[in-house]
């Protein structure tokens, strides 16, 4: 019985994730005062856990659906638009796609995070949309999937992407 329960406390784990008040995002296995529960499956690989490619944190977030930690099941779960460490310029349109199989159910929803904050005015069950114009910067964005009966609720790897802006010195910039 101990064996059964070891095995399944490797396999998986509860993650708490929290926005501080200048925005930066904290993961800790320990509770803090207005902290989201995340459940987990499986622990970080010897090199630390992700990579940072595309095709690592799509291996990883498929991997964490198919286990049997608690939340809703899927076979694939992942965003694949924007790709990791993907580099926008200027008036480039931002699209975000996750790839989601099987389908949400009716009583699951999707929230989508923008640098650990909840992007407002998005539908419940939009699995692609256009980010607004951003600013130039570094951005983080995840997707969580919550099901409205049972309360559980799984998140996908977060996805690092960046945003430049030509500068107004630049010679390609002036205008006619």
């Amino acid at each position: 019985m101990l064996s059964i329960l070891a095995a399944f406390a490797a396999q998986a784990a509860v993650v708490y994730k929290w926005t501080d008040s200048n925005g930066l995002v904290h993961y800790s296995d320990q509770p803090a005062p207005g902290a989201e529960k995340i459940f987990t499956a499986g622990s970080p690989t010897a090199g630390g856990g992700n990579s940072g490619n595309a095709s690592s944190a799509g291996r990883a977030s498929t991997s964490a659906a198919k286990s049997t930690a608690p939340g809703p099941a899927f076979t694939q779960f992942v965003i694949t638009s924007p790709t990791a460490d993907q580099t926008f310029f200027g008036d480039d349109v931002i699209g975000v796609h996750l790839a989601l199989n099987p389908d949400l159910k009716p009583s699951q929803s999707i929230t989508w995070h923008l640098n650990g904050r909840e992007i407002e005015g998005q539908v419940p069950t939009a699995v692609q949309f256009i980010l607004p114009h951003l600013d130039r910067g570094a951005y983080v964005i995840a997707a969580t999937v919550t099901d409205q009966e049972t309360g559980e609720s799984v998140s996908t790897d977060s996805i690092s992407f960046f945003v430049r802006q030509p500068s107004e010195l630049s010679p390609l910039h002036k205008r006619p």
